[in-house]
């Protein structure tokens, strides 16, 4: 009993994200040692609970340099744990811009008739662009948290690939203001894979959208980002 205690004491230790864990850790072990005294007649050995602090400080440390020190958290959950729209209003404007790719696999037989303009709904790559330009534009309402920001610039490429017959998408946001442009991009590229799936659909349902992430960010409290090639 003592010792599944300290399991579900060290599991509930390692769930709190707060600049008091370690204390807060220390205390329970502290505690269940004296349990442990009480039961036994004498303290358990030292190595024990000093192993187990020591462990989980070592895990925490690594942690913590991986994140650059700071607690990662999210910022549409409010402190009931209710979803909530962030207030940006204290940041500062600056220019934001971010980058993000898809891909749609087509299949040999689709692509020939993508490249050759042969299917009935006319042009894929030209309309699939406009779509995900006009996404872009329309991000706060489809996504339900999102800021209703104004873009400066929007760029979307759809580029036919023949070595896996696919098509190649990437899209880039471009804002100065006072939140990211992230997600304007990645909405981008899916409504434009989501476009050419649905010119293409009537040749063949075995389209498919893949490989939607982001690829880059810059300006912001949080500075540039890059995704590793």
């Amino acid at each position: 009993m003592i010792l599944r205690r300290l399991a579900v004491a060290f599991h509930q230790s390692r769930r709190l994200y707060s600049s008091n864990i370690s204390h807060d850790l220390a205390s329970r072990i502290a505690e269940l040692n004296k349990e442990m005294e009480t039961v036994f007649g004498e303290p358990p050995p030292n190595g024990f609970a000093g192993s187990v602090s020591n462990d989980f400080m070592a895990q925490e440390s690594q942690t913590s340099s991986k994140i650059g020190g700071s607690t990662p958290v999210l910022t549409h959950v409010g402190s009931t744990g209710a979803a909530q729209m962030v207030d940006v209003s204290p940041k500062e404007n600056s220019k934001r811009t971010a980058i993000a790719s898809s891909k749609v696999i087509l299949g040999k037989k689709v692509f020939d008739l993508v490249l050759a303009n042969q299917l009935a709904k006319g042009d894929v790559l030209s309309v699939a662009k406009i779509a995900g330009i006009n996404g872009a534009k329309h991000t706060s309402s489809l996504i339900p948290l999102c800021h209703n920001i104004t873009l400066t610039h929007v760029r979307v490429n759809l580029t036919l690939n023949d070595k896996d017959f696919s098509v190649d998408i990437e899209g880039e946001a471009v804002s100065t203001g006072k939140t990211g442009v992230e997600m304007e991009a990645l909405t981008a590229v899916t409504v434009a894979g989501l476009t050419v799936y649905d010119m293409c659909k009537a040749a063949s349902k075995d389209v498919q959208i893949t490989d939607v992430r982001l690829e880059s960010k810059s300006g912001g409290k949080s500075g540039d980002w890059y995704r590793e090639k």
